[in-house]
C-alpha cells in the first residue's frame, strides 16, 4: 500500500527505513515535514511511482537518501544535494 500522509506528523523522527515493504504510489509531500530526518530509505522491494519530490531538498539534516529499485520517474531534482 501507499505511504500514509500522516507520516508528516512524526516530526522528531531522525531515521526512516521503509525498504522492502511493497510500498506503492507516490512519495507523499508530507514527508518534507520530517525536518529532523537524517536518513530516508525507501529502496528495495517497493514500487513507488511518480517523480522524486523536489521539496526533499528542504530536509537540510538529510545525509542519506536511498530510492533504488522503485518505479520513480523523471530526473533527480537539482535541488537535492545542492
Amino acid at each position: 500500500g501507499p505511504i500514509p500522509p500522516e507520516i508528516g506528523a512524526l516530526t522528531s523522527l531522525t531515521n526512516l527505513y521503509l525498504y522492502d515493504n511493497a510500498l506503492t504510489g507516490p512519495i507523499p509531500s508530507e514527508i518534507t515535514a520530517l525536518t529532523s530526518l537524517r536518513e530516508l530509505d525507501l529502496s528495495g522491494g517497493n514500487k513507488l511511482t511518480g517523480p522524486i519530490p523536489f521539496e526533499i531538498a528542504a530536509l537540510t539534516s538529510l545525509t542519506g537518501l536511498y530510492l533504488s529499485n522503485n518505479d520513480l520517474t523523471g530526473p533527480i531534482p537539482p535541488e537535492i544535494g545542492a
